[in-house]
């Protein structure tokens, strides 16, 4: 685990995938404040499903909106990326938390989600890292439950740590959970999820909608913990090799076609 900063307090750097002015990440910074020092650095909009992008083509633009806090107008990778070389004062951070997340991060979503991302960028860079998103029924999630339940976890990561190449993907139902469950990526089937529209002058355009999807019925799942009202928390691994793959594909007849 990195060292600490020079005054013994903790580097916690922040960020998220709804926007710097999201109140998700708002309620994180509150709690996280009391567990050391943190720099928030985030997106100057909402970059929901911007996985993990990093940009190459164009600068990125930084805006110091107040101590240690600043917003980017770039995806949550390039945020985790900039603020760890860049902004952090005094080193890298000791932890990165990404959210908390207006809605689930659950299952084969975490392929999509910037906030996931945020956590693997961290994780990538060598720094322990989570994610936590909150559930709803309707309006916004209480972001109050989920900022303690991170509170907790945090406390724990920074003094436990975390496998290399590992990071946390933390799901918090609405309302009052009825505990926390250590939990495996789910899956989901999905169906069509792209709608077709016709613009004035009658060509068609496309709007990829939320998915119609069933989430199959794993026990250990993180689908069926939050349906069951419990908080999941899923070790993910940056690492996406599939281990028993590698002796069947060398049994394979593999050569370079001419």
């Amino acid at each position: 685990m990195n060292r600490g900063a020079p005054d013994g307090a903790k580097r916690i750097l922040v960020t998220n995938d709804d926007g710097i002015d999201a109140p998700g990440i708002a309620a994180l910074c509150a709690v996280l404040s009391r567990l050391g020092d943190v720099t928030v650095a985030a997106p100057d909009r909402e970059h929901s499903g911007a996985s993990h992008a990093l940009t190459f083509r164009r600068p990125l633009r930084v805006r110091k909106h107040s101590e240690r806090r600043y917003a980017i107008d770039g995806t949550p990778t390039d945020c985790v990326h900039l603020a760890v070389f860049q902004l952090v004062a005094g080193g890298p951070p000791d932890l990165v938390v990404s959210g908390i997340n207006r809605g689930y991060n659950l299952g084969d979503d975490v392929t999509y989600s910037g906030t996931v991302a945020g956590a693997l960028e961290g994780t990538l860079l060598r720094v322990p890292s989570l994610a936590i998103s909150a559930g709803f029924d309707a309006g916004e999630p209480d972001y109050d439950v989920a900022a303690r339940v991170a509170a907790g976890l945090c406390t724990e990561v920074l003094r436990r740590g975390l496998a290399p190449g590992t990071f946390l993907n933390v799901n918090v139902p609405p309302g009052r959970p009825c505990g926390i469950r250590v939990t495996r990526q789910g899956s989901r089937t999905y169906r069509a999820a792209v709608v077709e529209r016709t613009d004035p002058k009658g060509e068609p355009y496309y709007w990829i909608a939320a998915a119609d999807a069933v989430p199959a019925d794993e026990a250990d799942g993180d689908h069926v913990a939050v349906r069951d009202r419990y908080v999941s928390v899923t070790p993910l691994h940056a690492d996406l090799t599939h281990v028993p793959s590698l002796a069947a594909l060398s049994s394979w007849n593999l050569e370079i076609v001419p």
